[in-house]
């Protein structure tokens, strides 16, 4: 996606002027979405989503300006909106069901493992489409989503949900849930730790893994024209190493833990980045890694949200968590973008290290983000 925005004349700065748009739009969008789904139904949001982001897809394989990109990339976000909270309340509540609900991030990190096998195909097919015309795999992606539309509409309303009293639910009672779960000081805590912190980092990493890998193997010596099948193939690569983690995440939560996990994750990628700097060629494994732990990162902090709030206003609070990180990123996507085309994104990368490492161990000090805690969040109907 990016080389493609780069051969369109887009500076580093205009790219990450996409992705604010981006997170604008979920900013303003999640919590309205998320209330739809509460009140209206999970699937109805996930089908008003899948077809929005297909539409798009389409949109921005056609696209030719920045312009143009950014009013996609607001309907993009918007597509995402009505998913992103809608597609793991589901889960969860279908979980609750059959009594499984303690087995979400189990379950999740096995769905997510066979997702991104399957991805490790695609992408090597992408890269060589790519290698014909960049614009191809967005009209690819596009096909293939629409065939989610019509799963979508195969998959049923969880017991849980309809048996919930969501008929009289108000945008005000929504929001009232989301107070009260923010109101468990360490529920804030882990939320600024994971979602305003690490998260942004994470998704840093995104946007400039594509100029920094071309970087990285052009100065190993591969040729020029062997770019975007390179690519793909490394983006295969960290799809099956993020699969592999992502099918353990039920042991790692059993294991190791949320705590466990988070205590030594973020310390690792922000080493790693700040490396990257004095050797670019390190810049390889350190995006395999960083790109492989974003799945398990984010099924072992959903589960943690999802304990501590009920069935009714769950989507909307998973959506005000993706609002969270929407918000915080913009500073780093801005930064970034300028210290991108005024050095370079290799620069970027390790001061997005270190900035990982100093607040994540500010935050430990301080806020006590991964102590364990027994309060759980009801919602207004339980």
């Amino acid at each position: 996606m990016y080389l493609y925005f780069l051969s369109q004349g887009l500076t580093f700065t205009q790219v990450v002027l996409l992705e604010v748009a981006y997170n604008l739009t979920t900013l303003i969008g999640e919590v309205p979405t998320g209330y739809i789904s509460d009140r209206f139904g999970r699937r109805p949001s996930l089908l008003i989503g899948s077809i929005m982001i297909t539409l798009t897809l389409i949109g921005i394989g056609f696209a030719s300006s920045f312009f143009g990109l950014l009013v996609l990339f607001v309907c993009w976000s918007m597509g995402y909106n009505f998913r992103s909270g809608s597609e793991d309340a589901w889960l969860y509540d279908s979980l609750t069901d059959n009594e499984w609900s303690d087995r979400f991030a189990h379950v999740r990190g096995r769905g997510e493992a066979i997702a991104l096998v399957i991805g490790a195909g695609a992408s090597v097919i992408g890269g060589y489409v790519a290698g014909f015309n960049l614009a191809y795999p967005f009209f690819l992606a596009a096909a293939i989503m629409a065939v989610g539309v019509g799963v979508v509409l195969t998959m049923p309303e969880p017991t849980s949900y309809q048996s919930a009293d969501t008929d009289r639910l108000q945008f005000r009672e929504s929001v009232d849930v989301i107070k009260r779960t923010i109101g468990i000081r360490r529920i804030r805590a882990f939320v600024l730790y994971y979602f305003v912190l690490f998260a942004a980092v994470l998704y840093i990493i995104s946007i400039f893994l594509q100029p920094v890998f071309e970087t990285a193997v052009l100065e190993l010596g591969a040729p020029e024209g062997t770019v975007e099948p390179l690519l793909g193939w490394f983006y295969a690569v960290i799809s099956l190493f993020a699969a592999a983690l992502s099918y353990h995440t039920g042991k790692i939560y059993e294991t190791i833990g949320i705590k466990g996990w988070f205590l030594t994750v973020p310390f690792i990628i922000g080493f790693g980045l700040t490396t990257i700097w004095f050797v670019p060629v390190l810049a390889i494994p350190v995006l395999l890694v960083s790109r492989s732990v974003v799945e398990t990162s984010r099924s072992l902090a959903i589960q943690h949200i999802n304990s501590h709030v009920g069935t009714v206003g769950r989507a909307s609070v998973l959506s005000a968590m993706a609002m969270v990180s929407s918000v915080t990123v913009i500073p780093f996507q801005l930064g970034s973008g300028i210290i991108s085309d005024v050095a370079s994104p290799l620069l970027a990368l390790s001061l997005a290290g270190i900035a990982c490492i100093v607040g994540s161990a500010l935050l430990l000090v301080v806020s006590s983000p991964l102590q364990s805690t027994e309060t759980t969040v009801k919602a207004a109907s339980d």
